[in-house]
């Protein structure tokens, strides 16, 4: 599944997570999530899928389709995402 640099900026937001946050978690460098996130260029497929499953490992739920976002699993909601 594909993830937009919205989505990613929204799933930080739900998890209150800064850009070095997430680079720590899921072992990537900031500038990466920076560059995605601005536009400035994309990542390579395998960095999305590692952002993608870090994100989802602490609750973040992805949608696509005609409608996509981001939402928090209730589990993660009730006890709070750290990195």
């Amino acid at each position: 599944m594909e993830i937009s640099a919205a989505q990613l900026r929204a799933a930080r937001g739900l998890l209150g997570w800064s850009q070095t946050e997430l680079a720590l978690a899921a072992k990537i460098g900031r500038a990466t999530i920076a560059d995605f996130e601005s536009g400035k260029r994309g990542p390579y497929a395998r960095t999305l899928d590692v952002l993608r499953s870090t994100l989802e490992g602490a609750g973040v739920e992805f949608t696509n389709g005609g409608e996509p976002g981001v939402k928090l699993r209730r589990a993660a909601q009730e006890h709070g995402a750290t990195p």
